[in-house]
């Protein structure tokens, strides 16, 4: 803005233009009205007043040197003043630029500006409203009114989203969201609080938690188990402290894992061992091991764990058993019964032994061939001895060693029984032959490592030792029964345990409804699983405490628990579910749990702990051989150094 002393204030004009300080002033040029302040006509655009001096005189100037220049440009020089020179000292203008220069100059200027102009334009559009008005504050006071309807709009969709039942429940989430925030505060005073806080967001502990609630982590997968199944032998003679076997109670559980509280089901070595391939009860004739081998008769199925009712020994078609589920699977399993082979000599098979179907059981050990059927449960299934892979499935130990040498040879099942003088007892099987627990060592101290160094074993396969049964008279008697010790349909009444109240009284013929003895130690509910304890064992009603040894890669070596209470059923169920198959009779009810799945290591583990074996394997034969190789070095050596006469003195001399 231009003050007093730079420009001159305009005077009114009159209406013929001139300054005559009338009120009314117009322009001299057009005669239109002019404004007391105003010194451009607003129409023609002719100044109202005179220029100031300074400024006059510049014009002049510029007006003058304007003139100068283009006379040059025109070749009509002045007087003085060279003709194409740029006149630097002679007082001309000649670096202004020509008109037309000047009119191209603000016409690119003009050019520019409309292109700067249209693209802030499109920048300023696409740009939101916040930036806009910091760029440009005066329009501040426009922004109000279009900031306004906007906020009206929110707020007219609040209400809306509000009143809506899906929101209806935030206000309530909000509400409780505080509460964490106080535990949180109080949480750092005590600082045992904040410890479990951490737990629910570790995932291995909710998984945890969750098999905790519902279904134990799944068995191993076992490629080959085998199955050591002695006669009579209480847990005390043949594992524990009073053992007169060293290899039994000592030697072995430190390869692997013992149960001191596992137990047989019923009375009588055969019938305690078809509960263990197939979960049937005993009946009179199993519990006595079967002096006649006949069929059971009637034979009807009941709808209470498919047991089947009746007198007699074999079991027809509609039995199921752990090798015939096998079979159905396509998976291999043969029975090694010890002195079986011997039968060829005495005009008896040599394979699938077994007495004729209906008549008496004629066999008894004796010197030189100590086999008894009663020892080769398989026979007792009709689908098993009456089928054409008999003498497949049933041989004797002369094949156990040639099929442990290939891990392709080897079943997944193996099923061994050893013979009167190796599967325990106290009587005296031949003259100065070992009995009970030492009988059963000389064929252990054998059997065991034999199998542990094959193949097959090597590759997470699964070894368990146990008995059919404890003694059943003698001053070793133990009739203790636990976990599912049902009141079996083929037995007497009297039979049954006395410790509990007795079951309804059934006719034999009719099916008798399953009644545990003792009660579970937890309940069985949905998606939980039942675990015995020592409440429940009864005195009577089983075959008593035998005891399982278990050696694996699977297993902790040299672990003993206590706290594990299981029975042949419970093995049944755990063979079944380790070799992919369904467990029957009473290892099918739900009351009866396979073995936990916290007495073997994951797959994982058996892996890493092979891996690490391998590699301090091979770094062991590394440095054998680097220590071979000095040590060869080291004698090639003073051998060279050492004079041949002095080396002949010293091996004289010594």
């Amino acid at each position: 803005m231009a003050d007093r002393n730079d420009d001159q204030t305009p005077g009114p004009t009159g209406p013929a233009g001139d300054d005559t300080g009338h009120a009314r002033a117009c322009c001299r040029e057009c005669g239109t009205p002019l404004a007391a302040d105003q010194r451009y006509c607003v129409n023609c655009g002719a100044r109202r007043g005179l220029l100031p001096a300074a400024v006059a005189g510049t014009v002049a100037a510029v007006t003058s040197k304007g003139k100068a220049a283009a006379a040059a440009a025109a070749g009509k020089p002045k007087k003085g003043e060279s003709g194409g020179g740029e006149g630097k000292g002679d007082g001309n203008w000649s670096w202004m630029p020509s008109p037309p220069a000047i009119a191209i100059a603000v016409i690119g200027m003009l050019a520019l500006g409309v292109g700067l102009g249209s693209a802030m334009s499109e920048i300023a559009s696409s740009a939101p409203l916040s930036t806009i008005l910091l760029e440009y504050p005066q329009h501040a006071v426009e922004a109000p009114p279009a900031e306004e309807p906007e906020e009206e709009e929110v707020a007219e969709e609040e209400p809306e989203l509000a009143a809506a039942p899906e929101e209806e429940a935030g206000p309530e989430i909000i509400e409780e969201a505080p509460l964490p925030e106080e535990v949180i505060e109080e949480g750092p005073l005590p600082e045992g609080a904040e410890e479990p806080e951490l737990v629910p967001f570790n995932p291995e502990a909710e998984e945890e938690n969750f098999l905790e609630e519902g279904e134990e982590a799944p068995l191993p997968e076992v490629e080959h188990a085998f199955l050591i199944v002695l006669g009579e032998g209480g847990y005390e003679e043949t594992f524990g402290a009073t053992s007169s076997a060293p290899y039994l109670s000592r030697v072995l559980p430190k390869k692997g894992e013992l149960l001191p509280n596992y137990y047989g089901v019923t009375n009588g070595v055969l019938a305690n061992e078809i509960a263990l391939l197939s979960g049937q009860g005993p009946t009179p004739e199993t519990a006595a091991n079967c002096p006649n081998y006949t069929a059971i008769a009637p034979g009807t199925v009941s709808a209470v764990a498919e047991q089947v009712e009746g007198n007699g020994c074999v079991y027809g078609e509609e039995v199921k058993s752990l090798p015939t589920l096998l079979t159905e699977k396509e998976l291999s399993w043969r029975a090694y019964v010890q002195d079986m082979e011997n039968g060829g000599s005495i005009g008896q098979p040599w394979r699938c032994r077994k007495p004729t179907l209906g008549g008496p059981d004629t066999t008894v050990p004796t010197v030189g061939d100590q086999y008894a059927t009663w020892r080769n449960p398989v026979v007792y299934f009709s689908p098993i001895a009456a089928g054409d892979e008999c003498e497949k499935h049933d041989v004797g130990f002369e094949l156990l060693s040639k099929d442990l040498s290939a891990k392709k040879k080897t079943p997944a099942l193996s099923l061994i029984f050893p013979n009167a003088c190796h599967s325990g007892g106290e009587y005296e099987c031949e003259p100065g032959a070992p009995k009970g627990a030492q009988g059963v060592a000389a064929e252990l101290k054998t059997l065991v490592p034999a199998i542990m160094a094959s193949p097959a074993y090597e590759e997470g396969g699964l070894i368990m030792i146990t008995s059919a049964q404890a003694p059943q008279a003698g001053e070793h008697l133990d009739q203790k029964a636990c976990c599912l010790a049902p009141a079996y349909p083929n037995l007497p009444a009297a039979a049954t345990p006395t410790t509990t109240p007795a079951p309804t009284a059934t006719t034999p013929s009719t099916p008798t409804a399953k009644v545990p003895t003792a009660e579970p130690a937890t309940e069985t509910t949905t998606g939980t699983t039942t675990r015995y304890t020592e409440e429940s064992v009864l005195e009577t009603g089983g075959g008593g405490k035998v005891g399982l040894l278990m050696i694996s890669p699977y297993v902790e070596p040299g672990k003993v628990e206590e706290a594990e209470y299981a029975n042949h059923f419970t093995l049944l169920k755990t063979l079944a579910t380790m070799l992919g198959v369904e467990p029957t009779g009473y290892a099918a009810e739900a009351e009866m749990p396979a073995l936990s799945a916290t007495l073997f290591k994951s797959s994982e583990e058996v892996e890493a702990e092979e891996k690490a074996a391998a590699e301090e394997s091979s770094k062991g034969k590394k440095k054998g051989s680097a220590s071979a190789f000095l040590g060869a070095l080291t004698r090639l050596l003073r051998s060279e150094a050492a004079p041949p006469a002095r080396a002949g003195r010293s091996r004289g001399t010594s």
